[in-house]
Order: structure tokens, then sequence, then C-alpha cells
């Protein structure tokens, strides 16, 4: 991985307002770029202070939120995964706070959308969501985030502090030559649904969250489609469960 990827350009901006699942509204500066090494079609979204289109001030970290897109977790509301709240969480914290949300389109940790539903069979099956991955022939987690790297470059972004709770992002941006000075974690979105998802995330992947177990549905015959024992009375499957608070009440992922 080379620590200075090509130079990308900035190719249009537009203000676009947002209203999310939930009724909340932000506006966004939406950026479109040229020369990204993937040839995808990335976004940035300006939120907050950025969407004014402020610069960056000398020496203090931007607030940016990696985020892969989801088209079932996204836009369809899939409780498989835990993208979607992800997805608010991180425009309502950037919007409060300013900075940067850059939309990638590397659906299924980057195995394309057909085969993450080629991946959701064999986890219905009984697989965890990486194994299933590598009985498809793929990594555990396809991507790579060297036009995250361009964008920012292009965005006057070199100092971050990265919204997840994913190590790798924060591994593979300093590779890139970027001082992460600090990994600000998000909420625990936890439903009988995304049980094994998540701890799959935290027992493989190192997703920096706990999950408490006292807080875990039942594993006796649970898949991540949600089969089995129903989520105990009092699991919201809605918001966050952990410590940190939900999107808009100060949570963080």
């Amino acid at each position: 991985m080379s620590p200075h990827p090509p130079t990308a350009t900035i190719r249009t901006q537009v203000v676009v307002p947002l209203r999310l699942a939930d009724g909340s509204v932000a506006t966004a500066r939406v950026v479109t770029f040229d020369g990204l090494v993937d040839g995808r079609e990335h976004l940035a979204l300006g939120l907050g202070d950025r969407a004014l289109d402020a610069p960056p001030v000398p020496d203090a970290p931007t607030l940016v939120r990696l985020h892969s897109e989801c088209l079932t977790g996204d836009v369809l509301g899939s409780l498989r995964c835990d993208c979607g709240p992800q997805l608010r969480e991180g425009v309502e914290r950037l919007a409060a706070a300013g900075g940067y949300l850059l939309y990638l389109r590397q659906e299924g940790r980057g195995i394309g959308l057909y085969a993450k539903l080629d991946a959701y069979a064999l986890q219905d099956a009984g697989l965890d969501t990486y194994d299933a991955n590598l009985s498809l022939g793929f990594g555990h987690d396809e991507r790579d985030y060297t036009a995250a790297a361009q964008m920012l470059h292009a965005l006057g972004v070199t100092r971050v502090a990265l919204l997840s709770n994913n190590p790798d992002k924060a591994n593979q941006l300093r590779r890139h030559g970027f001082t992460v000075a600090q990994q600000v974690p998000t909420g625990v979105y936890l439903s009988s649904a995304n049980a094994r998802y998540l701890r799959a995330k935290a027992a493989r992947g190192g997703h920096t969250f706990d999950l408490p177990a006292h807080l875990l549905p039942p594993a006796v015959g649970l898949d991540e489609a949600g089969a089995g024992a129903e989520a105990p009375a009092a699991l919201d499957t809605r918001r966050a469960v952990t410590g940190a608070a939900p999107a808009g009440q100060g949570g963080a992922r």
C-alpha cells in the first residue's frame, strides 16, 4: 500500500438538504472526485461547518466517518447489520460537530451486493459473517481505503478524528500518511437479528466495542436473520443498548 496515493481532484460540489429515516434533517455539501484509483463513484458529504465549505482548522483534527455502502441496511432498513443506524448516527454527529462522511461504494465489505446476499445464505446455514466471505473465495474484509485517502487529501484534510470502532480503517489511513489523532467510538446497535454479526465483528474483526452478556439475546438457535429465540423484553432493537448513547443523544461509533 503506497503511503502517497495518486492525486485526486474535486469534480463537482452541490448542496443537498437531507431528511433521514427517523425524520431528522441536515444539510450536506456533496463532493464528487476525478482520479480515484478504483474508478468507483465515491462521495464525500461535508456536514456542519463543512457543508458551508469551511476550511479545516490548522493542526486541528477533522472529524471523519468512513462509511461503506450497504443497500440492505442504509436504504431498506435491514436489521441483519448495524449499517443503517451507523449512517444515521454519523450524519447527526458530523452535522453537529462539523466534518466529512465519506460514502464509499464497497458493498458487503468490498465483495458486492450479490455476493453479500450469497454470504447471507451461508450465514443462515450456520457460518458467521467472516467465514461466509471466506467460503465464497473472498478475504474476510476486501475493503481498501486508498480512494478514501485520495478524497481526504483533495479536501485538504491530513489530521483526522476517526468516527469508527474498526481499527483497520485507522491503520489504513495511517499507512497512507494521515495522522489519526483520535478514534472516536460509536454507539452499538444490538438486536436479536444482528447479535451474532456484532459478536463476530468484536471477536474476529477487532472492533472496539463491548457487548454486555446480560444484554445479548439467547445464542441457542439464533442466526443473523434473527431466527430462534426472541430478544429479552428489555432489549430495544432500534437504538443503542450499551453505555454509548444512540444517535442524536451524544453517542458515538
